[in-house]
């Protein structure tokens, strides 16, 4: 499948017809799922936010692709390059909540569907080459990126907002030992986890932060944002993201596009993270 050029400037109110990514059918552990792949360069999966692979989530994969990263985007739930709408984004929280592939409440145990981003990043990086592979994870994926660290190709793991487990603040949603030997993974290799909140995120708290810096120590960098920091929501009545009450996506909703905006910034470390772990 040829892959097109992207337009400079979208509507990020409109559905993305993602027309410039190549879709793929990847098969790993007997289960099928579509990704969405562009680019050239080394690997760095990105993983969507709750609920799915939005305009404003390829809007980040573009930015990584851009930057000279082959982007693998998995479609984990949701519908591919839709706008969330509120009935239609409960829907899709809803069903994830309940699926064996994901873990969303309790703490101290993995969600299933790590096993399967492991091994796309194994082929992302059988295929692309280069030292290694970057994950990004987002909201309800945002934790996934440091369970791939038990992948050993995986070497930058980003975690925007990580909101897992929905229901324990200070929990994280992997399991002890799992933990343990990422801590050990990061000493012995001299890695890092870079990880993003806003300071008054409800579904991401000081908790959850303060539990991943006890586990990893100065492996974690934690950046807090300052909520005046956040962008404004949309102003359609039946956006998705009009019911969570605080800022909360630092990367794709409540991202601020201007020079020296501190979700910017964030951005731009992101992508030198990146290239120093991938490119250098």
């Amino acid at each position: 499948m040829t892959t097109q050029a992207a337009p400079a400037v979208r509507n990020l109110e409109e559905d993305d017809s993602l027309a410039d990514f190549q879709r793929r059918d990847v098969t790993l552990l007997g289960e099928m799922r579509k990704v969405y792949t562009a680019g050239e360069g080394p690997a760095v999966i990105v993983m969507a936010e709750m609920p799915g692979i939005s305009p404003r989530v390829a809007r980040f994969a573009r930015w990584v692709r851009d930057a000279g990263f082959a982007v693998w985007m998995p479609s984990l739930f949701g519908r591919d390059g839709a706008v969330p709408t509120a009935k239609e984004g409960k829907a899709i929280f809803e069903r994830a909540c309940i699926s064996k592939e994901f873990r969303a409440l309790g703490a101290n145990a993995s969600s299933p569907i790590a096993a399967w981003l492991r091994a796309l990043a194994a082929q992302a990086h059988e295929e692309c080459g280069g030292p290694g592979v970057g994950a990004v994870g987002m909201c309800f994926t945002g934790n996934f990126a440091l369970s791939m660290m038990l992948e050993k190709a995986v070497l930058a793991p980003v975690l925007s907002q990580p909101s897992l487990p929905l229901d324990e603040p200070g929990g994280v949603n992997i399991a002890p030992e799992e933990l343990e030997r990422v801590r050990q993974r990061l000493v012995d290799e001299d890695l890092t986890v870079l990880a993003y909140r806003f300071q008054g995120d409800s579904f991401c708290r000081a908790e959850r932060f303060a539990a991943y810096q006890q586990a990893l120590g100065e492996r974690f960098l934690g950046r807090v944002l300052p909520d005046s920091a956040a962008g404004p929501k949309s102003e359609r009545p039946d956006d998705f993201f009009k019911f969570i009450p605080t800022p909360h996506s630092v990367l794709t909703v409540h991202f601020v596009d201007e020079e020296h905006a501190p979700t910017a910034a964030a951005r731009d470390e992101i992508l030198a993270f990146l290239r120093r772990r991938l490119l250098a």
